[in-house]
C-alpha cells in the first residue's frame, strides 16, 4: 500500500495536468477572426535622400480623469500621451500643448460619460475609438503635424 499511493498521486497528478492544458487551450476559432495585417508601406527613397523620421513628443503631465456613476466619482482614469508628430514640430507642439491639453481632457472626459472606462475599458475597439477621437482634437488645433497620438500609460483606480 505504501508504493501504491505515491504512484496514484503521481496519476492524478498528471491526469489533472492534462485536463487543466485541454480545458484552457486557446480556443482557434478567434485566431481565426482576427484582422488581416497589411504591410507596411514604405516611402518611396531617390538615391541619396533620407526617408523622414517623425518625432515623438511626450506631453509633460498626466491626463486625471473622473468616472462619474450615480452623481460620485466611481474611479480615476490616469493617462499619459504622447504624439507623434511631423519632423522638427515639436516646438510647436509645446507652443500649443495648453490648448492640446483642453481639447484632449474634453475629449476624455466625453469619453468617460458615455461609459467608455467602464469595465473591460481597454478592449482594442475601445482604445482605437479614443485614440481616433484624440487624433481628431490635436489635428483640430495642430492641423497635419500631429500624425497620431499614443497612449503611453494607462490606469483605473476604484474609489
Amino acid at each position: 500500500m505504501g508504493k501504491i499511493l505515491p504512484i496514484l498521486l503521481v496519476l492524478v497528478g498528471v491526469g489533472g495536468g492534462v485536463g487543466a492544458g485541454l480545458a484552457l487551450r486557446p480556443d482557434t476559432s478567434e485566431q481565426a477572426s482576427l484582422p488581416d495585417c497589411k504591410p507596411v508601406e514604405t516611402a518611396q527613397i531617390t538615391p541619396g535622400s533620407t526617408p523622414v523620421q517623425p518625432e515623438y513628443v511626450k506631453l509633460n503631465n498626466q491626463f486625471v480623469v473622473p468616472v462619474v456613476d450615480r452623481e460620485r466619482v466611481a474611479s480615476m482614469v490616469v493617462l499619459s500621451l504622447s504624439l507623434e508628430a511631423r519632423a522638427g514640430s515639436s516646438d510647436a507642439v509645446f507652443a500649443r500643448e495648453p490648448k492640446l491639453r483642453d481639447v484632449f481632457l474634453q475629449v476624455l472626459f466625453d469619453h468617460a460619460n458615455v461609459g467608455g472606462f467602464r469595465g473591460a475599458f481597454t478592449t482594442s475597439g475601445n482604445m482605437d475609438s479614443l485614440r481616433q477621437a484624440l487624433l481628431d482634437a490635436a489635428q483640430g488645433v495642430m492641423g497635419g503635424d500631429v500624425t497620431n497620438v499614443l497612449i503611453t500609460d494607462i490606469a483605473r483606480q476604484d474609489v
